[in-house]
């Protein structure tokens, strides 16, 4: 990618023309940022689809299959799309991917739809359209984007997770998103969190209404749904990456929570991406 940034606007005729056209999953070698003003979008991410009113903000991971299919409403539809490579803001990547680990998309408050956001995102699109681009300016502003993004992301988490058990409960998530490709179970994580596995699974239950277990195969399961249509790792290869010793275990897993074996997941999404 080249520039290291770029930022154009979706409009209507835009979203007209995605509608009348082959729209397939797809993955990219950049990160990407939508910022839905107006209309709605149905998002394939994490390979479930969700309809999202504006306004919203979206995340899009360089690597993940994903498809935006834009939907106008009332008439409108108007979507700020920044897209960079992830060496052009290293120093909060790693933020930004711990904050949209396992939910790309952010709706966002009704009553901030024309505020900061929108303003820095023209003011850097005016400074790219120059002639010799500032782009230490542009990574500024859109560090304070991405600053502000993360802020309403920990406000909507912490209106959800005011019990101390949700504080656990994300903490559990951060520890998994370390660990889950290991071949470790409950008791790891109760350990971690300095707690038995009983209290840790009630917890998970009450905030989640799944058990532990339940949450590290969900987890699994989308890492191996990303490398399974990104790799050429063989199914096995790919179990053993996620801490499944034998292959056949990890495929009937794979099938019991997916629907299809890995054989078929692969070949199925060949088809879409091509």
């Amino acid at each position: 990618m080249n520039p290291p940034v770029k930022i154009f606007r979706f409009g209507v005729e835009d979203a007209a023309k995605v509608a009348s056209s082959s729209n397939e999953p797809h993955i990219h070698d950049f990160e990407e940022i939508l910022i839905g003003m107006e209309g709605a979008i149905e998002h394939f991410i994490d390979f479930e689809a969700t309809t999202l009113n504006a306004p919203y903000v979206c995340f899009v991971t360089k690597g993940k299959v994903h498809r935006v299919k834009p939907i106008i409403k009332d008439g409108k539809c108007d979507v700020w799309v920044i897209r960079f490579n992830s060496e052009f803001l290293s120093e909060v990547i790693f933020h930004l991917y711990t904050s949209f680990h396992n939910e790309a998309n952010l709706p966002w408050p009704i009553e901030k739809k024309t505020g900061r956001i929108p303003a820095l995102t023209e003011m850097m699109y005016q400074e790219l359209n120059q002639n010799n681009p500032n782009f230490s300016l542009i990574g500024h502003l859109l560090n304070a984007v991405i600053s502000m993004v993360m802020v309403e992301k920990k406000s909507q988490s912490e209106e959800v997770n005011l019990s101390t058990q949700n504080e656990t409960f994300i903490n559990f998530l951060d520890i998994l998103e370390e660990n889950y490709k290991r071949p470790v179970g409950v008791n790891f994580y109760a350990e971690k969190l300095f707690m038995s596995s009983r209290n840790l699974n009630l917890i998970c239950q009450n905030v989640l209404h799944q058990s532990v277990s339940e949450i590290i195969e969900t987890r699994k399961l989308i890492e191996a749904k990303n490398l399974l249509s990104t790799t050429n790792l063989s199914i096995a290869e790919i179990g053993f990456e996620l801490g499944y010793k034998e292959k056949a275990y990890f495929s009937n897993v794979f099938k019991k929570k997916a629907g299809q074996t890995p054989t078929e997941f692969r070949n199925e999404m060949k088809k879409l991406l091509g």
